[in-house]
């Protein structure tokens, strides 16, 4: 069962081989123990494979919004925790994501990654920033 909190996402590690999993296992895929303690996963990493998902997904659990099915990208992202987090990918159109260095902007309904330059074009000033970052960008303007 994964578990999201409000500053990211939570996995479990093994005690004793240290294999790190996401979603939070309660025994290790690797050595097959049951000590595991939580994790609090990194909020940045790198695009590890993406595709684009071209067409509306079985629905449901899918729900279209009401403007209808605009195509998104979707991937898995590493990160420096040794794990990779499958994920929606946000992107300027355009914007080449393989090996894109990405951050965590939502944890729900699934996880959500965004390039630095969707962040800077962002109608939100505060997705995917520290409270440090927004304060440095608005005193910026």
């Amino acid at each position: 069962m994964s578990v999201e909190t409000a500053q990211g996402l939570t996995g479990s590690r093994c005690a004793r081989c240290g294999n790190v999993a996401y979603p939070a296992a309660s025994g290790c895929q690797r050595c097959g123990s049951t000590e595991l303690t939580s994790l609090e996963l990194a909020l940045k990493g790198v695009v590890w494979a993406h595709t684009v998902q071209r067409f509306a997904p079985k629905s449901p659990p899918y729900v279209p919004p009401a403007e209808g099915f605009t195509p998104f990208a979707v991937g898995y992202v590493e990160l420096p925790d040794g794990v990779r987090v499958e994920g929606v990918l946000e992107s300027v159109d355009g914007e080449d994501l393989a090996g894109a260095e990405v951050v965590l902007v939502s944890t729900a309904p699934v996880p959500r990654f965004a390039t630095s330059a969707w962040i800077e074009h962002s109608p939100r000033p505060d997705i995917g920033r520290t409270g440090a970052e927004t304060a440095a960008k608005e005193s910026a303007r």
